[in-house]
């Protein structure tokens, strides 16, 4: 089971954006893999604290993470914020240390092969689902144009940066010598340049192909949550890694259930007969069609609770339910038999109003809605 993102930085969930970043800074500097040599540990929780802070950071994924947990982004098929690479970490350093960083433990590449890797850019995508594929899971398989790497392309190594991708600089301070290492400019940080390339692939050596990606989405996603599948966005030139698929959620209106949360909401009309002898009917569900009884002298705008026939909590926590809402339709219209007896009715105690304790009040049954 993964830690909690605000156990691993050691903050409260109520921390704001600049303790977060306090936080994770404090993190870094003591697993930084150029203080902690051949210490797998120190490796390791320098991954973590990265995870962590790339997630807390963003308002949009520390809302969905604070709701979902951690499975409001891995899901069935890879997706998540895990598996981050240490470029990916390096990259984080220019917004917490300023640039600075690197001087002062030798470089962002230390201890790691010294060449940095350049990631492609990630592609997004929106994917409908309707109410019933949300409440199961479902596999889709997509169409992705993404960039590749065109066949008969070689690249050599930088002449600029010899094949490190960076480039390192001294200058003479008031405090001394200062190194200071930054990307390659000629490479873009690859370490390598374009050797040859077919006529129709782009200054990177990039084309543009067409592939079907098949995307498994696990049961209780939201409109709006975001999921990712690792290295199915942008390939990179060179010895790059790709970029990431990210895959945004979209629910389609369904014709007679609401959704809230993981409860379901359905509007159940009733005629007056029905309403004063008892009735069962037949419903719609995101698991198919249920009949219920209506007792004999229900009342309109009784809520019918019906436990575990709701979404699937993405957290693997049971179901929501589905609440039905009794309304009894008045006729507004009738012909004069029926009027005259319901004008007998109006002195006849049966039909006079007299509600019972167990009636609840409007606002009873909001609060038990939210219960």
């Amino acid at each position: 089971m993964k830690e909690d993102y605000y156990e691993i930085l050691e903050i409260e969930k109520s921390a704001s954006a600049a303790e977060i970043k306090k936080a994770y800074r404090k993190k870094a500097i003591q697993y930084h893999p150029d203080k902690n040599p051949g210490d797998s540990h120190a490796e390791e929780m320098f991954k973590k604290s990265a995870e962590a802070y790339e997630v807390l950071s963003d308002p949009d994924k520390k809302a969905r993470y604070d709701r979902y947990g951690h499975a409001a982004f891995e899901g069935n098929g890879g997706f998540g914020s895990g598996g981050m690479n240490m470029d990916d970490i390096f990259s984080q350093f220019g917004d917490i240390f300023g640039g600075a960083f690197g001087g002062g433990f030798g470089g962002f590449s230390g201890g790691f092969g010294g060449q940095r890797r350049v990631k492609g850019s990630n592609l997004r995508i929106h994917v409908k689902l309707t109410l019933e594929e949300i409440a199961h899971g479902v596999e889709k398989k997509v169409k992705v144009r993404r960039k590749v790497q065109a066949p008969g392309v070689s690249y050599k190594t930088c002449p600029t940066c010899h094949g490190t991708g960076q480039v390192t600089r001294v200058t003479n301070t008031i405090l001394g010598r200062m190194q200071t290492s930054a990307p390659c400019n000629a490479c873009g940080g690859s370490g390598q340049i374009i050797d040859k390339k077919p006529a129709d692939a782009d200054a990177q050596g990039l084309k543009i192909s067409e592939e079907t990606v098949s995307i498994k989405i696990p049961a209780g996603v939201a409109d709006g949550m975001q999921l990712k599948v690792t290295g199915k966005g942008n390939e990179a030139p060179g010895n790059g890694i790709s970029g990431d698929l990210l895959v945004v959620i979209s629910e389609t209106e369904h014709a007679t259930l609401k959704r809230e949360g993981d409860n379901l909401h359905y509007d159940l009309y009733i005629s007056v007969p029905e309403a004063v002898l008892g009735t069962s009917k037949e419903i719609d569900a995101v698991t198919g069609k249920v009949r219920i009884k209506l007792e004999a002298g229900i009342q309109s705008g009784k809520i019918l609770r019906l436990r575990g026939k709701g979404i699937p909590s993405i957290n693997g926590y049971g179901s929501g339910d589905l609440l039905v809402h009794v309304n009894v339709w008045t006729p507004k219209t009738l012909n004069r038999e029926q009027k005259e007896f319901f004008e007998q009715m109006l002195q006849d105690e049966h039909f006079t109003p007299k509600p019972e304790k167990s009636d609840k009040s409007f606002f009873e049954k909001v609060k038990d809605m939210f219960s």
